[in-house]
């Protein structure tokens, strides 16, 4: 590791404040070439930022690599909104649900500790979304339990002595119910009600300095910026520092299609500038990222005073990156890596009829139907396919036939087939009852998430009957409104640890003590 020194705004050439502005993206198949082009800007002070996924191959390899090569503070990005390395949650929403910050601080120092000593300086937590359609991917709809959850998060993480981004600003409520990945968001609030609902927690954090960068979405919000997303509008990214953040900004990835289909893949790279510190194309071609900055600096799409303006943010927060170093805890406590390993199972929440408990006997003869992904073959469910690794359905099985053992098991797809829904029907009055489990997962290019309609229809024809006595459900809640009453719902995270632990209420093992962030309408 070479010893590090601060770089000065004054002796930068305009070449390498080009390339200060630029977050290179270097995992997944990027080519050996491309990877080589990064480590010369490194070299040469050419770079702000590089993003080095965690999880993704080479990692570790890459972050060596950077370890030797920048002699300057640059800045090094991860994604950990769902853990990293052995802490791991099914997404952020079930920190909400464990109902105390107490989780949240330990979730954030776990993470931040953790990134720490893989190499990172910059982690892109808390999520700060308001969401009331019940995404995983947000803390819930309450703006007061956003602003105390994600503060207890950014405490954390700044113990752990890493830097803070808060996503996705401005966290508008979005009316169109679109993906940006696929196509551009928008929202109707104005900027008044952004302030009053949005961007509560956003403010209350920056009261405390918990809000180190922020990324901008790429949600459209004409009451503010007619014409370009957050993340290409100095309108919208200068209203929130009209409010006093004086952090950077960072945009979302730049190849989603709510940028590439209506901005190009070009200019979309100066504008994003123009109007953030640091641009995110999150390609596989930082040669092409870097040329397209490069021409749109010459074309006039941003301004040398706005260049300016973006590169001594960035060098102000890789000087920070450095303060931080020395304020980071040398350790974790026992009780903050308890906390953090055991959010998945503290956040599990049963709702169940009256005069019932959570758990069914575990001598009666059940029928488990467990639903699988379309891509997984079901005579070989031994391995996972889900992203993030989470769902096992062979270790499910096991799992289920060792507590009910006079049970059987039977799978089918999110889209069953008719002889999964035939299987399904013919098993069910060889058995006591029915119990379910289903998922959603907020997957980029998936669109609204739902449960299918042969699902929903199978489940409609079981209880005609009454032959369904329970239903465990991971990720969304909201979308279980389609089904028709179910005596037990028991809720839970996206994560393998979550599985285990629903299965365990349901066998009477573990105590659901976990709230619900959202409104559910269960019949």
């Amino acid at each position: 590791m070479k010893e590090i020194k601060e770089l000065k705004f004054e002796e930068l050439t305009i070449d390498q404040k080009l390339g200060m502005v630029h977050t290179a993206m270097v995992n997944g198949n990027i080519k050996p070439e491309e990877v080589d082009f990064v480590f010369e800007c490194i070299e040469k002070h050419s770079l702000g930022a590089i993003w080095i996924q965690f999880d993704q191959p080479k990692a570790a390899e890459l972050m060596q690599r950077v370890k030797e090569t920048a002699d300057y503070p640059i800045l090094i990005f991860t994604d950990a909104e769902n853990g990293i390395g052995e802490y791991i949650v099914g997404r952020h929403n079930a920190i909400a649900c464990t109902g105390d910050e107490k989780y949240a601080y330990a979730f954030g120092k776990t993470i931040g500790y953790t990134a720490k000593q893989l190499g990172y300086n910059v982690v892109c937590c808390p999520l700060m979304d308001i969401n009331d359609e019940g995404s995983v991917r947000s803390f819930g709809p309450d703006k007061k339990v956003i602003a105390k959850m994600a503060a207890a998060e950014a405490r954390g993480m700044h113990d752990a002595g890493v830097l803070t981004v808060g996503k996705h600003y401005p966290s508008g409520r979005e009316c169109l119910g679109v993906d940006s990945h696929m196509a551009e968001s928008l929202s109707m609030q104005t900027k008044e009600e952004l302030l009053e609902d949005s961007l509560y927690a956003y403010m209350e954090l920056i009261k405390e300095d918990l809000l180190d960068g922020l990324m901008s979405s790429h949600m459209r919000l004409p009451k503010i910026d007619e014409e370009y997303p957050a993340s290409l509008s100095k309108k919208v990214t200068g209203f929130i520092r009209e409010q006093g953040f004086k952090g950077f900004f960072i945009t979302d990835a730049l190849d989603m299609m709510g940028i590439r289909a209506k901005f190009g893949n070009l200019e979309s790279k100066g504008m994003a500038v123009r109007a953030n510190d640091l641009a995110l194309p999150f390609s596989y071609q930082p040669t092409f990222d870097r040329s397209a900055i490069v021409e749109c600096y010459e074309k006039g799409i941003f301004t040398e005073e706005e260049l300016n303006d973006a590169v001594k943010r960035v060098l102000e927060t890789q000087h920070k990156s450095l303060e931080m170093d020395k304020k980071a805890c040398k350790e974790l406590t026992e009780e903050e890596i308890y906390l953090s390993r055991n959010i998945s199972r503290a956040s599990v929440y049963a709702r169940v009829d009256e005069g019932l408990t959570s758990a069914i006997s575990r001598d009666g003869k059940h029928l488990f139907a467990i639903m699988v992904r379309n891509e997984m073959a079901l005579g070989k469910v031994d391995v996972d396919t889900f992203s993030n690794g989470w769902l096992f359905p062979e270790k499910i099985k096991s799992q289920i036939l060792e507590l009910f053992p006079n049970s059987g098991v039977r799978f089918f797809h999110e889209f069953p087939t008719q002889f999964h829904n035939f299987g399904i029907c013919q098993d069910s009055v060889k058995h006591d009852d029915v119990i379910f489990l289903t998922f959603s997962e907020p997957l980029a290019y998936a669109g609204e998430e739902a449960l299918t309609s042969r699902v929903v229809s199978l489940i409609k024809a079981l209880q005609h009957t009454n032959r369904v006595s329970a239903l465990m459900h991971f990720g969304n809640p909201c979308i279980l409104s389609a089904l028709p009453h179910i005596p037990r719902v028991i809720l839970g995270g996206i994560c393998d640890e979550s599985v285990e632990a629903c299965i365990d209420v349901l066998a009477g093992k573990l105590e659901a003590k976990g709230v619900t962030t959202y409104d559910i309408n269960l019949k």
